[in-house]
């Protein structure tokens, strides 16, 4: 089963050229001022990965929350809210369903019940959001599974990778599970 695997990837390299060369170009575009990443006035962590698939970015959320709230941080979660039923910003509250904002900000809500947690697919507008909120401000802002997403800079990107799928024994999609080529860890 794996050999025949093997061999339709070899059939999909055109198509990673292709699909790398359109990932070549947006970055290019952002490197080159064409298309702006916005900054903002408090700490933003964004968690990520280059490959598809689970690499820990939720667990590994869960960890920097759990060590900022120590340190006294009034942090907030915004994700993107996949699977979600809803458009636009959502700010978590006890209420909020799976449907609503997304398994993966749903888990960490009730985990974490004294953090804001919020979904944007827009996250520059979700982050502009979460920095009005009052009674605590917001400290910092985690965002999980957005490293391709430079539409925020971040203060910090934290990538992740699967020890067992090795980004140097990787292709791009769909010949592999890279989003963007590995040079990518270099921004």
């Amino acid at each position: 089963m794996t050999d025949n695997f093997i061999k339709i990837r070899h059939w999909l390299y055109p198509l990673s050229w292709l699909y790398g060369m359109g990932v070549y170009l947006r970055n290019k575009l952002f490197d080159w001022g064409w298309l702006r990443s916005k900054s903002f006035d408090v700490p933003v962590i964004c968690i990520g990965n280059l490959a598809v698939g689970g690499t820990g970015k939720t667990p590994h959320t869960e960890y920097l929350i759990k060590l900022l709230q120590k340190a006294g941080v009034n942090v907030a979660m915004l994700s993107r809210g996949y699977k979600r039923k809803t458009r636009g910003y959502k700010l978590a509250d006890e209420q909020s369903s799976v449907q609503q904002i997304g398994d993966e900000p749903y888990q960490i809500k009730n985990k974490f019940p004294g953090i804001r947690v919020a979904v944007d697919e827009d996250r520059c507008h979700g982050i502009e959001q979460l920095l009005k909120l009052k009674d605590p401000s917001v400290g910092s802002i985690l965002l999980d599974d957005a490293f391709q997403h430079r539409y925020v800079k971040a203060g910090l990107n934290i990538l992740l990778t699967d020890y067992h799928r090795l980004l140097c024994d990787d292709r791009l999609l769909p010949a592999g599970m890279l989003r963007e080529p590995i040079s990518s860890k270099n921004r």
